[in-house]
């Protein structure tokens, strides 16, 4: 139910029916930092009126990439369309719901610091060309089992792999039971299934429009790991926790829509893709560089983007094949509107509002600047030499935090794109966690070389 497009009186009755009928006690307020981490705080359901109309103000200047103390106050506003109730309740008799909201200025003005305030912007100038931008995320995720204090290890619940259905697919009951929770919140589910490496798997949410695909992410997120800890047992997003066996990615399916179609299929022309598909994929191709330090932004991230782990290093894009950064998935005749592209190297642990972000802006970029993309590549990239890859012209992704953001530091498009708040934000809190890595000792260097030096 679109109730912001009803009007907020209309939308503000129509939640307030649904708080009495399910006996809703508290709300809670949800937004995202800097670094895509979910952040709340509850309110009594007398105060759901007042906040929907008003916004509610709070103190802005612990939270990750927001405000300085001399500037601390911010208003959280509800978005009325994303009113939940939540499938946890704090006694049975007692309703919990939650909402989305948008962070202003203590005047109304939109806070440039807020994430989801970023996506807008940039949604608005593809609204602006005529388009609406759709995304469908794959997130892969492992689940661990605690250890007796309840600290998370990294010991998994099977031994299953690929889309196994057998007793070594422990986890089957808690994905289905994530499923469920998953679409009493409204958000719609494609497929569950186990994935490559040990104890990780996939939940697949139905393609939807990239604003609302965004806070669905961040609520599958919290969800999995919800169900998860109900269960005693961990989640974790995090790209690759163990050395040797496939990390998590976070495979973006993209399109463009304009007037009702979709803008990337042209009958007839190469693999059915529009001009305006090859140029949206050759931006990706071009800004993926610069871009990658918000796709892949943790220190952890640049371990699974190695060769050899489906995880994409190279620059280059294909029909079908997963060794590359861009594929095309299989055309299907009389499924037009199916015509996207998957970018693989993203990976679940991003901010999901800055990574559509980025790249949209790269997708638009191309097509502003009307690149075409390198032919195709034929064959497994990851098996091609290196004189193999010069030739045809195929860079490769940065191989580490430190060289993702210096990368990021100099690209105009992701500034523009962040917006100067945000950007410097994320640099220097990426800049301070690369200085944090890179003087600790770690175990591999403590094994391989106190015994010979």
């Amino acid at each position: 139910m679109a109730l912001e497009k009803k009007g907020k009186q209309d939308g503000k009755e129509y939640i307030m029916k649904m708080a009495r009928e399910h006996n809703v006690k508290f709300v809670e307020l949800w937004f995202t930092d800097i670094l895509g981490q979910l952040k709340s705080y509850a309110i009594p359901v007398s105060e759901l009126e007042a906040a929907i109309e008003s916004g509610m103000g709070f103190d802005g200047s612990s939270v990750e990439g927001f405000s300085r103390i001399d500037e601390s106050d911010m208003m959280s506003v509800p978005d009325l369309d994303t009113f939940q109730l939540l499938p946890w309740r704090p006694r049975a008799d007692v309703g919990l719901a939650r909402m989305i909201t948008d962070i202003r200025q203590p005047g109304g003005k939109a806070f440039e610091g807020d994430p989801r305030q970023v996506l807008k912007r940039n949604l608005k100038k593809a609204t602006d060309m005529g388009f609406t931008y759709y995304v469908g995320p794959e997130l892969e995720y492992f689940y661990f089992k605690n250890d007796k204090d309840g600290a998370p290890t990294t010991e998994g619940l099977d031994k299953g792999g690929y889309y196994d259905m057998t007793i070594l697919d422990a986890a089957t009951e808690l994905r289905n039971e994530t499923v469920l929770a998953l679409e009493e919140m409204g958000i719609g589910v494609d497929k569950s299934h186990h994935e490559v490496a040990l104890s990780q798997h996939e939940i697949d949410m139905r393609y939807t429009d990239a604003l609302t695909m965004a806070d669905q992410v961040m609520t599958y997120r919290l969800i999995v790991k919800e169900i998860a800890a109900k269960h005693g047992v961990y989640a974790t997003f995090m790209p690759k926790p163990i050395f040797g066996i496939n990390g998590s990615g976070m495979h973006v399916h993209q399109s463009l829509f304009k007037n009702g179609k979709n803008a990337f299929f042209e009958k007839g022309a190469l693999f059915n893709l529009s001009k305006l598909a090859q140029s949206f994929v050759a931006g990706l191709l071009k800004y993926a560089p610069e871009f990658t330090a918000v796709t892949n932004q943790w220190v952890n991230s640049y371990k699974r983007l190695v060769p050899g782990y489906e995880a994409p290093v190279y620059l280059s894009w294909a029909i079908r094949n997963r060794s590359d950064l861009v594929r095309v998935p299989g055309y299907e005749p009389g499924k037009e509107n199916a015509t996207r592209f998957e970018i693989r190297s993203p990976d679940p642990a991003c901010n999901p509002y800055l990574c559509f972000s980025v790249l949209l802006a790269a997708g638009l970029k191309g097509i502003e600047e009307g690149l075409i993309p390198p032919a195709p590549a034929e064959g497994n990239v990851y098996h091609m030499s290196a004189e193999q890859r010069k030739k045809l012209g195929i860079g490769t992704l940065p191989g580490n935090l430190n060289e993702a953001i210096q990368l990021m530091e100099k690209s105009k498009l992701v500034k523009e794109a962040l917006g100067e708040h945000c950007f410097e934000a994320f640099i220097e809190n990426k800049k301070m966690e690369w200085d944090k890595f890179r003087t600790r000792v770690t175990d591999f260097e403590l094994k391989e070389y106190l015994p010979i030096i």
